[in-house]
């Protein structure tokens, strides 16, 4: 049986404003990118951490416009930037240059701020591939220590929306959620386009399900887009109801109601199912989480592998982790996280 169990206090400091809820699109006065007058003699490193998310409700019905509501877990990847005389990017996947086929996300983070050669170390604690925005934090992370180490002057709000482009140009389609919770932390509902909304922080158990089965969002985003594409009445009806799950969520998540929240996570799981995003594997997961307790169960990010988030009490966590691990899966324990990009002292 394996349980991992991230419950710590993050020791960093700077965390991105809240200009994106807002809809100010300025820096935060309280937390200005530092002023590094330095040249590459000076070796500075500069590391910043992302968190990764979960879904509540609306992945894949979110690139079509509609509500969804996700949130920062306190699981973080760290990106350690210094300059060099040689561009390199480090990570669990190996070490390269700027390389398209290894490193798509960072490469494409490098050449979108056309910085001076770089060498930069990721380490994660999210796996990669899992539906917990392992992507988003990464480029998120990224792009706020690229950002501070050449003193670009990029605000929070410019660095979500350069981290969903950057997400789009390498998957195909991308929803800004991930990128948007990454960078400032908490639970919230967005509706692309419109309004972002920070919602009460979920203040319960959580507790992930991996599959340890790689999935690729691209290639899940496609196949929904196909579907959508042959089927739209169909498909449109089935993101209606998303949409509206993700709406009557917001009062039940104030209130602190997790067990009616979780009824509709369950509703939102099948929904998922059916537009061809299960698999066999996360749905024994799925129901392992629940037969022990959980309150709700359900796929979270692309599918197709990955992972499932299951909604418990606190005294119930340690089973339904149990249960994950016994069905084959490996559970992480975790919270939610107010915090999102954060610059290390």
């Amino acid at each position: 049986m394996r349980t991992t169990f991230f419950l710590r206090k993050v020791d960093q400091k700077h965390p991105a404003s809240d200009d994106l809820l807002s809809g100010q699109n300025v820096t935060n006065p309280q937390h200005p990118t530092p002023n590094r007058n330095h040249d590459k003699d000076d070796n500075m490193t500069t590391t910043c951490s992302a968190p990764g998310k979960i879904y509540l409700f609306g992945e894949h019905a979110v690139v079509y416009g509609n509500r969804a509501i996700a949130s920062a877990i306190d699981l973080r990847t760290t990106a350690t930037v210094t300059e060099s005389n040689k561009t390199t990017i480090v990570s669990s996947l190996g070490t390269t240059g700027i390389d398209y086929a290894v490193h798509p996300y960072i490469s494409r983070c490098i050449e979108s701020l056309a910085v001076p050669a770089v060498s930069i170390r990721i380490d994660s604690e999210i796996p990669v591939g899992s539906g917990l925005g392992s992507s988003a934090a990464a480029v998120i992370a990224t792009l706020g220590a690229l950002n501070c180490e050449f003193d670009l002057g990029m605000d929070s709000t410019a660095l979500a929306e350069l981290g969903h482009r950057i997400e789009q140009d390498v998957q195909g389609a991308a929803s800004p959620t991930d990128t948007l919770v990454s960078t400032v932390g908490g639970t919230v509902m967005i509706t692309p386009g419109v309004s972002t909304s920070r919602l009460r922080l979920i203040e319960c158990g959580i507790v992930i399900g991996d599959t340890e089965e790689f999935s690729s969002t691209k290639e899940l985003v496609e196949n929904v887009r196909i579907l959508h594409e042959r089927y739209p009445a169909v498909m449109n009806s089935i993101f209606d109801t998303i949409d509206h799950l993700s709406e009557i969520g917001v009062a039940m998540i104030e209130r602190r109601d997790y067990q009616s929240v979780g009824e509709l996570m369950n509703i939102d799981h099948g929904l998922l199912d059916a537009i061809g995003v299960g698999s066999a594997k996360l749905s024994r997961l799925v129901y392992a989480a629940r037969d022990a307790g959980a309150w709700s169960a359900k796929i979270t990010g692309a599918g197709g592998g990955g992972c499932i988030v299951a909604l418990a009490s606190d005294a119930d966590v340690a089973a339904v982790a149990s249960a994950i691990n016994d069905a084959g899966g490996h559970a992480i324990a975790t919270k939610a996280s107010r915090d999102g990009m954060m610059i290390a002292d």
